[in-house]
């Protein structure tokens, strides 16, 4: 089993199990990849180094910083915050802007609520004075992760 670490063409990071270099360049020729954050398919695989335990303890290596190194625990805070939202709050689709008005209006009860706005929706909501934040949702969390 090969794990790679692979980055989209939006700079995510993510890792890629595969059962040889030959699946993981199948499946990337085929469009197969793509990025669980946010969909993209320009998927490139990011240098790695093998782990090898020989028994020694290897030598402190100097600490460097890399500019413009994607944030890993900044991807991972995002998707707990997501899945938090998607966890506790009721999916009414289409309907947003319709019913973000009723609750605040108090013709509808109040609850937590998520759905699909067009940008002049949301800029009409938020003219109106009615909070509202777009979301966007990763599509792996949309459906059943396998």
């Amino acid at each position: 089993m090969k794990v790679l670490n692979l980055q989209c063409s939006h700079q995510h990071v993510f890792e890629g199990w595969f059962g040889s270099d030959d699946e993981f360049q199948g499946q990337l020729a085929g469009g197969l990849l793509e990025c669980p954050l946010c969909g993209d398919t320009g998927i490139t695989k990011l240098p790695s180094a093998p782990r090898l335990n020989l028994g020694a303890q290897p030598a402190p290596a100097a600490k460097q910083e890399v500019a413009a190194t994607p944030d890993v625990s900044m991807q991972r805070a995002w998707l707990q915050m997501v899945r938090h939202v998607m966890a506790n709050t009721e999916d009414v689709g289409e309907r947003f802007a319709e019913e973000v008005r009723r609750i605040h209006h108090g013709e509808s009860e109040e609850r937590g609520i998520r759905g699909q706005a067009s940008r002049e929706e949301t800029e009409a909501l938020l003219e109106e004075g009615i909070g509202v934040l777009p979301l966007p949702i990763p599509k792996a969390l949309k459906g059943p992760v396998q």
